[in-house]
């Protein structure tokens, strides 16, 4: 196995300056975007940008590269080096500009994705200008199958700087120059008229309309919002307040909110990578924190995360369905988030809005449609302004998140009061079996018997997300069940009565880590493999789903030939 191939560079002045060198046909892959330095459990705080599977994308939406010939090439190390000659990197702090930050360059290898591809790091000024890294005249490992990731390391997490990462041409290869967008007019009539589009449906009013007075009148009122990525604030820089959840938490605060908006609270429980069918497990941990708190208005965002939500729908109906029976009847609001692609879920979704009166609001309805055309033919925000990356907004596109959910506040406000709430107790849409389910982990295992068997350990490198309003990262699952190569082949089992069970497992990019059989009732219904999203994350499966709670018993083993790997039981949802 090759180890990384590390590069640091000094930069220093030429002795004699040389005669200016023909700039090459280039195209970027990020533009002034905003980064931001986040901690990590080993090394220095960094800024990650991935680029496996998605360098083409980057290099179509925010470089406006349209020939597929070199599109193909961006794929796998090899073509990589035919067509790119150098890259060129340039940050500018926000805070020092005499401060310099790495340029991190890593391939994924082939013998080990992780450790065995080359790992360059580049010291580059922190005042703009911009470094050249000649490929070249770089140490590539022999082992390198594809890019991987590129990362900007600072001293400090929480340092914002913004960065501009060019991707130049060898001879032969030409794009045409990029054409930069006018800034976003915020303040012009045809934004104001995007904005309104994403009023999908006002739904029945009076929840929301309760909040509202509930925050003029000066009383407590909690905004909840629970989700995805984007959700989370991916994209936003920093993180913690250019999210579109914490933008429009602000916008309630100031729009309705007593002497200042003290009176109004938020709980942001958005987690990266994760469909409804995790976020329900979630629920009374992340938004109702174990009962302490009662939120009067929740947002549900879901509809670029559900694709591989195994009920197709179920478990997003079961979870807004969970929220909406709540005692304290909060205000239910769908939200439909959209990727640069232009898809979402919103037709699998929204009919579930639309059956019980619940407010929805569709990002995909403003912005797809204007997508399409040229400034001079309307566009009001252009995909590369609007997407930070294939999946999550920019800064400026949280900003057209948060003024959508402002829409609605407004709209809602100005509305006469609907005078019957909406009606819960008919038959589901699509499926309600998963409305009561609850999380067990190793903090709360009643009413299961576990015997953790050879998973006595406890993982502490987790799946870190930014909670509420903390910039700080907080572990996803931490009372979890590890096995490890020292555990042996001792069997966790679990014996529960239920209706249904969900396992959440740990899935991993570490090599270590291998592949569970689970038996429920002695017949195996699943293999858990850890590697087939390959990132640290938590992932839920059904074992089983049924009409009449019986009791089961759970076996948990490693496969045959993993019996000397990693395995991570983060927890389990189940329904009574």
């Amino acid at each position: 196995m090759s180890k990384h191939n590390t590069v640091e560079k000094d930069i220093v002045g030429p002795t004699a300056p040389k005669d200016p060198v023909a700039r090459r046909s280039g195209f970027y892959i990020m533009l002034e975007s905003v980064i931001e330095a986040t901690a990590r459990n080993e090394g220095k705080p960094t800024q990650d940008i991935y680029l496996e599977d998605r360098l083409a994308d980057k290099a179509k939406f925010t470089g406006g590269v349209t020939d597929e010939a070199i599109l193909s090439k961006l794929s796998n190390c090899a073509d990589f080096h035919n067509v790119v000659h150098s890259i060129g990197v340039s940050v500018k702090s926000h805070r020092d500009v005499t401060d310099t930050v790495d340029f991190v360059i890593q391939n994924w290898g082939r013998t080990n994705k992780y450790e065995s591809g080359t790992l360059l790091r580049v010291p580059c000024a922190a005042d703009g200008s911009e470094t050249i890294i000649t490929l070249s005249e770089q140490d590539w490992s022999a082992d390198d199958d594809v890019p991987g990731k590129y990362a900007f390391e600072f001293k400090d997490a929480g340092e914002l700087a913004t960065a501009t990462v060019k991707l130049y041409l060898n001879d032969g290869y030409e794009v045409p120059e990029l054409t930069l967008e006018p800034p976003v007019a915020y303040e012009s009539e045809a934004y104001r008229s995007m904005i309104a589009r994403s009023l999908l449906s006002k739904g029945n009013n009076k929840r929301l309309k309760a909040a509202i007075a509930k925050a003029q009148r000066g009383e407590e009122v909690t905004i909840a919002y629970i989700g995805g990525s984007i959700t989370q604030g991916a994209g936003a820089k920093p993180i913690h307040t250019e999210s579109y959840a914490y933008k429009s938490y602000v916008m309630f605060k100031e729009m309705f909110g007593k002497d200042g908006g003290s009176n109004v609270h938020l709980v942001k429980a958005g987690v990266g990578g994760t469909p409804s069918e995790l976020g329900m497990i979630r629920y009374d941990r992340d938004v109702l924190k174990d009962g302490a708190v009662k939120p009067d208005i929740v947002f549900v965002e879901f509809a670029v995360n559900d694709e591989g939500d195994e009920t197709k729908g179920v478990c997003y109906e079961s979870l807004c369905l969970r929220i909406a029976e709540s005692d304290n009847n909060p205000a239910v609001v769908l939200m439909f988030a959209v990727f640069v692609n232009d898809w979402n879920l919103q037709d699998r979704l929204s009919p579930v809005g639309r059956y019980y009166g619940f407010p929805m609001v569709s990002v995909k309805d403003a912005v797809v449609e204007q997508f399409q055309l040229t400034k001079a033919e309307g566009n009001i925000i252009s995909k590369r302004q609007y997407f930070y990356d294939i999946y999550h907004p920019t800064n400026d596109g949280h900003t057209v998140m948060a003024d959508c959910i402002g829409y609605l506040f407004s709209e809602t406000a100005q509305s006469v009061e609907d005078q019957e709430d909406i009606t819960l107790n008919k038959a589901p849409l699509i499926g309600n079996a998963f409305t009561g389910v609850k999380l067990l982990d190793r903090s709360r295992t009643a009413p299961a018997v576990i015997d953790a068997g050879g998973f006595q350990e406890t993982d502490s490198d987790l799946h870190m997300v930014e909670m509420d309003e903390d910039p700080h990262g907080s572990p996803q699952f931490p009372y979890n069940w590890m096995h490890t190569a020292e555990s042996g082949d001792s069997v966790f089992t679990l014996t529960i009565t239920s209706r249904s069970l969900l396992l959440v497992f740990k899935d991993s990019g570490d090599v270590q880590f291998g592949k569970a059989d689970i038996h429920v009732d002695g017949r195996l219904v699943l293999t858990a493999d850890p590697h087939v999203i390959n990132w640290t994350h938590a992932t839920a499966v059904i074992l089983y789903q049924e009409d009449v709670s019986r009791e089961h018993r759970i076996e948990i083993k490693m496969s045959a030939d993993d019996a000397d790997k990693k395995f991570t039981i983060l927890g389990f949802g189940y329904t009574e």
